[in-house]
């Protein structure tokens, strides 16, 4: 489990999780690259640690960082966070909840593994609508329901078990980022916090976006939704 942690640890520069991270991200630079600059861009549910290893340089060029002169960042998240950058903002607010948000309000909305934590496709699409009337553009990343590794609780096919043994799988083991409950109740809330998105869900979702399929052994590992 150390070592399965290890590999998805998206804090970690050198796991292979970051590895898909640069490679995503490469994809919003030339999404962004012909918008005039600084790009104003509201990233949902983000860290500032991930900003710090996308430096927004071309690897290996030692270039200084020149973040604040490609875009304008804000991060967004429900749970506070100590951004030590002056030149990222910070809005502590939940992302069903963004009322205060005018509409089209940043060029472009980014997002990485947030859709499938907000709740049942309800949220989902209440998500989908929130991120669809602040921006102009979106890029959203979200992992494939039916990839076979499971990326929150490490575990094989975890998602396609019944619902009675992810409650004692859960109860009994410590997986992936989570320790193993104390209760029934508190196992099915975990559950329940994460829900994985189907292709086809997705292009419901954003009818008007191309989605781009993130390959890992010729499977879809992940999708992300491209405006």
């Amino acid at each position: 489990m150390k070592l399965l942690k290890k590999h998805f640890d998206n804090t970690n520069p050198n796991s292979s999780a970051n590895k898909f991270r640069r490679k995503r991200f490469k994809l919003f630079l030339e999404m962004i690259e012909p918008m005039q600059k600084p790009v104003k861009v509201l990233d949902i549910g983000g860290t500032e640690n991930f900003w710090e290893q996308m430096n927004l340089t071309s690897p290996p060029a030692p270039s200084p960082d020149r973040r604040g002169e490609i875009i304008d960042l804000t991060i967004l998240n429900i749970e506070p966070q100590n951004i030590s950058s002056k030149e990222i903002h910070f809005i502590q607010a939940d992302a069903l909840e963004l009322s205060f948000i005018p509409d089209k309000s940043f060029d472009v909305v980014f997002s990485n593994s947030v859709i499938e934590h907000v709740g049942g496709i309800n949220e989902q699409a209440k998500f989908a609508d929130e991120v669809k009337r602040i921006s102009k553009r979106y890029f959203i990343q979200t992992p494939n329901y039916y990839f076979p590794f499971e990326p929150h609780f490490l575990f094989p096919c975890f998602q396609f078990l019944p619902r009675s043994i992810q409650t004692f799988l859960v109860m009994k083991f410590n997986l992936g980022w989570f320790n193993k409950c104390r209760t029934k109740e508190e196992a099915e809330l975990l559950i329940d916090s994460v829900h994985l998105l189907k292709k086809k869900e997705l292009k419901k979702l954003f009818a008007e976006s191309k989605i781009h399929s993130e390959k890992f052994l010729l499977m879809n590992k992940s999708f992300i939704v491209i405006k």
